[in-house]
C-alpha cells in the first residue's frame, strides 16, 4: 500500500510554478538574534545550558533533550523568516513554525528538519522534511554553513534551502496539516546534538485570522454569566480556575466556529465544555458537550462528545497544561487534543447558534483554563 507520507506529498500541488532562487525581501527583514544574548527567546522546559551564544552563533548544545526547546517571545501568523544552520559532522534539529504555549511543539504546530544527511530520495525525515509527513521535494544541504528561508502566508508554506525551494505546500489540502495551528510560536528543538544558527531575521505578513477573546485576563470574566448551579469560577490573572458544581456560559452566541484552550485539571477531574447551548448548563433543552476527564477508563474520556461518541484516549498528563481544539461546522463536530484527532463526528442535530460554556461538575476537583479564543467560520 501507498503510505502516508508519499500521498500527502503527492496531494501537495504547487501553488504556483517552481522556484529555483530565493525571491528578493521587499524591505528589510528585522533581526530576531542580535548574535551576543539569547534576547528575544526563551528555554521551555528545560535547563539555561540548553541553549547558548557562541561565536556570534546561537547554539543548540549537544546534551539538550527533548521537551526542551527555544521558542521565540512573539507569537507569529504569516512571515517571511530567514537566517543560517551551521553543518558539522552529526547535525540534527529543526525550526518549529506556529509552535504552541503548552503541549507538544511538533504536532500542534510543525517543524521543518534539519539534517546532514544528503538523500538521494528524499523521505518524510529527510532535511528540508515536515517532520514526519511530507518529504522534501529535493534535499539540498551542504557541510558549513546552509541558508534557508521559510514562507508561510496561509494556506501556502514555501521553503528554501540554500536557494533551492524545496517545499510547496497548500496546507489546507493536507489532511495531516490542515488543522494545525495557524499562528504560534517560532522555534528550535532538542534532538541530542549540536546545532548552530546565525542571520535569524524575519519579516510579517498580513494576518487573516479573526479571533474573538473569550477570556485572557480578569477583564474578560465579564464576557461570561453562571448559566447553572453555584459553580465556584475565579479569575486569576491569565488563568480561569473552575471549582463546585455548576456552569457559566459566554454572552456571546456561535453557531459554526474554532474554540481554541488551554486546560490544566486535578487527577481525575470532572468538567466539560459545552456548546450550541440555551445558556442554560445542563439544564438547555438542547446542548452537546466535550467531556473533561482524564480517566482513561471512563465511560466517557477526555476529548468525547458525550454521549455520542467516546474519543481516542490522548494520554495527557496530571496538572499540566494542554492544548484543546474543538471545531464545529454544521454537523461535523472534530476535537483534537495536543495535537492529536482525538473524535470526529458528523451527525449533528442542533445547529442552532448557542453559548460556549464551562462546567465545574465535582467539588474538590479543580480545572483551570487560560486563553480562550474563538474563531468564527
Amino acid at each position: 500500500m501507498e503510505s502516508i507520507s508519499r500521498r500527502l506529498f503527492l496531494s501537495a500541488v504547487p501553488l504556483a510554478p517552481v522556484l529555483t532562487q530565493v525571491e528578493p525581501a521587499a524591505e528589510e527583514h528585522p533581526t530576531m538574534f542580535d548574535g551576543k544574548t539569547l534576547r528575544g527567546w526563551n528555554i521551555e522546559e528545560g535547563p539555561e545550558s540548553a541553549f547558548f551564544v557562541q561565536d556570534s552563533s546561537l547554539v543548540v548544545h549537544a546534551s539538550a533533550s527533548p521537551p526542551t526547546w527555544l521558542r521565540s517571545e512573539r507569537e507569529y501568523e504569516n512571515f517571511d523568516f530567514r537566517g543560517e544552520f551551521l553543518v558539522k559532522g552529526w547535525t540534527d534539529s529543526g525550526i518549529l513554525i506556529h509552535a504552541p504555549r503548552h503541549g507538544r511543539p511538533s504536532w500542534i504546530g510543525m517543524q521543518m528538519k534539519i539534517f546532514h544527511q544528503l538523500d538521494k530520495v528524499p523521505t518524510p525525515q529527510s532535511m528540508g522534511a515536515i517532520l514526519p509527513l511530507v518529504p522534501p521535494g529535493t534535499v539540498n544541504v551542504r557541510n558549513g554553513w546552509n541558508d534557508f528561508r521559510i514562507l508561510m502566508d496561509w494556506p501556502t508554506l514555501r521553503i528554501w534551502t540554500n536557494g533551492e525551494i524545496v517545499q510547496d505546500l497548500s496546507l489546507e489540502s493536507l489532511p495531516e496539516l490542515r488543522h494545525r495551528l495557524r499562528y504560534g510560536y517560532l522555534g528550535i528543538p532538542t534532538v541530542a546534538a549540536s546545532c548552530s544558527f546565525r542571520n535569524l531575521r524575519i519579516r510579517e505578513l498580513p494576518s487573516k485570522e479573526q479571533w474573538i477573546t473569550l477570556y485572557e485576563n480578569p477583564t474578560d470574566y465579564a464576557n461570561w454569566f453562571v448559566s447553572e448551579g453555584k459553580p465556584n469560577f475565579e479569575a486569576l490573572g491569565p488563568v480561569l480556575r473552575a471549582d463546585g458544581a455548576g456552569h457559566i456560559a459566554a454572552k456571546d452566541k456561535f453557531k459554526d466556529f474554532e474554540l481554541h484552550l488551554y486546560v490544566r485539571a486535578a487527577r481525575a477531574h470532572n468538567s466539560g465544555i459545552l456548546f450550541r447551548t440555551a445558556g442554560q448548563g445542563l439544564k438547555s433543552p438542547r446542548n452537546y458537550e466535550i467531556q473533561l476527564h482524564n480517566v482513561e477508563e471512563a465511560h466517557f474520556p477526555t476529548g468525547s462528545l458525550y454521549y455520542y461518541k467516546r474519543a481516542i484516549y490522548p494520554r495527557i498528563e496530571d496538572e499540566k497544561w494542554f492544548l484543546l481544539q474543538l471545531l464545529v461546522k454544521g454537523k461535523l463536530c472534530l476535537v483534537r487534543i495536543n495535537g492529536e484527532t482525538v473524535v470526529e463526528y458528523d451527525q449533528l442535530e442542533n445547529l442552532e447558534e448557542g453559548h460556549i460554556e464551562l462546567q465545574a461538575h465535582r467539588p474538590g476537583y479543580w480545572t483551570e483554563f487560560k486563553r480562550i479564543r474563538i474563531k468564527r467560520l
